[in-house]
């Protein structure tokens, strides 16, 4: 198999395996009990906080152990604006291409009466600061926006918005799940209020995620209870808190290093395939991580094509893996003014450390000869 869905998820670090064999042997206590077992299992999670803590640049105790990036985003944005302290602000702004998880926690906010903006990005799939910032005013309570996009892996305005917001007094959260591991991120590069990230795009299991919440920043639970400072109720597992730490550690030492990996590969496949295929154009321009390629196929099927690759033993993907199965164009394509028909004509190849040259070569003859074969088949009549 050719694995080139790294955004998706990433293959099980080695060290992160190990641990994951035994672990669970050892850290069966509750954190909440006052006994010897549950003070051993307090003592790990305590230490897994701190770890985590080092890495983003911040106390452990703003940092909150959740299920997975998706539902840290869902806390920081649900829990940041229904604990709002001022509820004359209701405005909420975001952009057009962020992950589906923020999406649909703003949707939740415009149902219950925020007013919700949605900025588009441009043709080259990154967010105009100025534009952002215009839509900011002396309502808004919370801005949402990622650091780097997903499908496009185009980095956004994120350290400059937090920054902004800072001085505006507007809590600014960052959906940094595709940030860590590919670039320097930590809260010195991005000072936001709140700061999701996810293990499994990093090495980690899937199953834990990480929510920053800033001090004196009051965060709604959406689970009730006592644990995690109040913002997560819930007995916590200590195995894949201390996973996540490891997985953190690994990437904030690792980016480099991916990075000039990947990048020279990514490009070969890029430029090879433009090469190679009549029409075929990158979705996303502007300055990006050096590990995601999205390609606009002219006149294929994105879904057969997927298909066809995987049979092949070559795994891609057509956007977000929490959008998949749903057989419509991507939000964000069709947000940066492809269309219908563009959108659903395109993949995103994302690759890791364990990627190699032979893999690529591979890959880029196989959707080479999908495509001609797939525009080699007689149209249908209109």
């Amino acid at each position: 198999m050719i694995y080139l869905d790294h955004n998706a998820g990433a293959p099980l670090l080695p060290e992160i395996k190990d641990h994951l064999s035994t672990a669970f042997e050892s850290a069966w206590g509750n954190p909440s009990s006052v006994h010897q077992a549950g003070r051993v299992a307090r003592k790990r999670l305590d230490d897994a906080r701190e770890r985590v803590a080092r890495v983003l640049g911040c106390t452990p105790r703003e940092v909150t152990f959740c299920g997975s990036g998706s539902e840290a985003a869902a806390i920081a944005v649900l829990g940041a604006f229904r604990g709002r302290k001022d509820r004359s602000r209701t405005r909420v702004v975001t952009t057009a291409i962020e992950h589906p998880c923020v999406l649909g926690a703003v949707k939740i906010l415009e149902s219950e009466g925020a007013e919700v903006v949605r900025i588009a990005p441009r043709g080259d799939g990154a967010v105009a600061l100025e534009a952002v910032l215009a839509a900011v005013n002396e309502e808004t309570a919370l801005v949402s926006v990622q650091w780097v996009n997903n499908e496009t892996g185009v980095l956004q305005p994120a350290g400059e918005l937090a920054r902004a917001c800072l001085k505006l007094g507007v809590p600014f959260h960052c959906d940094a799940v595709q940030a860590f591991g590919r670039i320097p991120a930590s809260l010195r590069e991005v000072p936001a209020a709140l700061l999701s990230l996810s293990a499994h795009k990093l090495g980690g299991p899937a199953g834990v995620g990480v929510l920053f919440a800033r001090r004196g920043l009051d965060v709604q639970a959406l689970t009730p209870g006592h644990q995690e400072n109040g913002r997560r109720g819930g007995t916590q597992s200590v195995v894949m808190a201390e996973c996540m730490a490891m997985a953190l550690e690994h990437a904030s030492k690792s980016y480099e290093a991916l990075t000039a990996h990947v990048t020279p590969l990514r490009d070969r496949l890029e430029n090879e395939l433009i090469a190679a295929l009549p029409g075929v154009t990158r979705n996303g321009t502007a300055p990006r991580v050096g590990a995601t390629a999205n390609l606009q196929f002219p006149g294929v099927d994105g879904e057969a094509l997927l298909i066809a690759l995987d049979l092949a033993g070559i795994c891609v993907s057509t956007g977000a893996a929490c959008a998949s199965g749903s057989l419509t164009p991507s939000h964000v394509l069709l947000a940066m003014g492809r269309t219908s028909a563009e959108a659903s004509g395109s993949l995103r190849f994302s690759l890791g450390a364990g990627t190699t040259a032979p893999e690529i070569d591979a890959a880029i003859a196989a959707v080479i000869a999908q495509v001609k074969a797939q525009l080699a088949q007689p149209r249908p009549a209109q």
